[in-house]
């Protein structure tokens, strides 16, 4: 079955950039700026991340965050993308998320994946006395879960604990991954999937088809539905667009040279800075990247479209001026309502 880019659900995936020149501050001044005009365009939800120890990415302190973004908004779905589960106890992830949900109600998303959202000295630093490495995932959500149930068996948390705000509230919990691992678990437990092909396109299809083939329906969710990460940036024309998106890929570039740092402005010529056998590396892990004119992006989002049935595109948009980022999101929608 063929499916249109139109009928596909449009959201926004922000990790709070910090340009070069600016601060932690002026960046959530931009996000909640473009969450106010995310809600405006009519995208469907508005997520943050988990990372550490990366000084390009203020969005650490995930459910502050959020909480920041819910206040300043008034419909749009607030939530992340994701929270790094095994990095925190599962009682506070329910008691923050139900806090959250008790301040903005029916507004809150939690995505939970496994990684740790960092190098491994700050995964160590993380989860110094938690003693997890990723292994114990299913327990832990298990954990998250019984919190917020009232009617789950008591054998998933600890006797006599609960999770005060928390429990007895509706909050869509989505397992969020970059391999098989938590599309296995998502269709098992009967949960909403979130594919990170932003950055790790190469399972996209496989954790797909083996989230769709084994899915099991629950309370939740009746029937399977998937979420994939697009890197986009959208400009006038296709040459704006691509000059704009050398920041992202400068990004990368110092991700796989073991670098972190601000996100720089877009150069002239890429070429100039990364190796043949870089360049390459780069444009592998953006496979899921477009940046172009509108009708340039709209015709690449209608393959991927086609490609996976996704049920939503998640969208991260990495450039280095506010403004632009801000228009890019206002053409994507102009591009996909034709």
């Amino acid at each position: 079955m063929d499916k249109k880019v139109e009928q596909v659900t449009l959201s926004i995936l922000d990790l709070a950039p910090v340009t070069a020149g600016s601060t932690p501050s002026a960046s959530f001044r931009n996000s909640l700026d473009l969450a106010r005009n995310a809600e405006r365009l009519g995208y469907h939800r508005y997520w943050l991340a988990e990372h550490h120890n990366m000084p390009g990415i203020a969005s650490s302190a995930t459910s502050v965050a959020i909480g920041y973004i819910a206040a300043g908004t008034t419909t749009i779905r607030v939530g992340s993308g994701g929270i790094m589960l095994p990095n925190h106890a599962p009682l506070m992830i329910a008691e923050q998320f139900g806090t959250l949900e008790s301040m903005y109600p029916g507004r809150i998303d939690l995505g939970l994946g496994r990684a740790p959202g960092s190098d491994q000295p700050a995964a160590r630093a993380i989860r110094r006395g938690l003693a997890s490495g990723g292994h114990d995932f299913p327990e832990l959500l298990g954990e998250l879960r019984a919190y917020l149930d009232p009617n789950a068996s008591p054998d998933y948390r600890p006797a006599g604990v609960r999770a005060f705000p928390g429990e007895g509230l509706d909050i869509p919990i989505w397992l969020l991954g970059s391999s098989d691992f938590s599309a296995r678990l998502a269709a098992e437990l009967g949960l909403p999937f979130a594919f990170a092909s932003h950055f790790a396109p190469d399972y996209l299809l496989h954790a797909l088809d083996l989230y769709r083939s084994g899915f099991k329906p629950s309370q939740q969710l009746e029937k399977p539905y998937a979420m994939v990460g697009v890197n986009i940036v959208v400009a006038e024309t296709d040459e704006e667009a691509r000059y704009l998106a050398t920041s992202h890929q400068q990004q990368f570039l110092n991700i796989i040279r073991g670098r972190t740092g601000l996100l720089q402005p877009p150069v002239a010529d890429m070429d100039a800075l990364w190796s043949a056998q870089e360049k390459a590396v780069v444009h592998r892990q953006l496979h899921y990247a477009i940046a172009g004119s509108k009708a340039t992006v709209r015709a690449r989002l209608q393959e991927i479209v086609e490609e996976t049935q996704a049920n939503e595109i998640i969208v991260a948009t990495t450039v280095y001026d506010h403004a632009a980022r801000v228009r890019s999101y206002e053409l994507l929608k102009e591009a996909v309502n034709g």
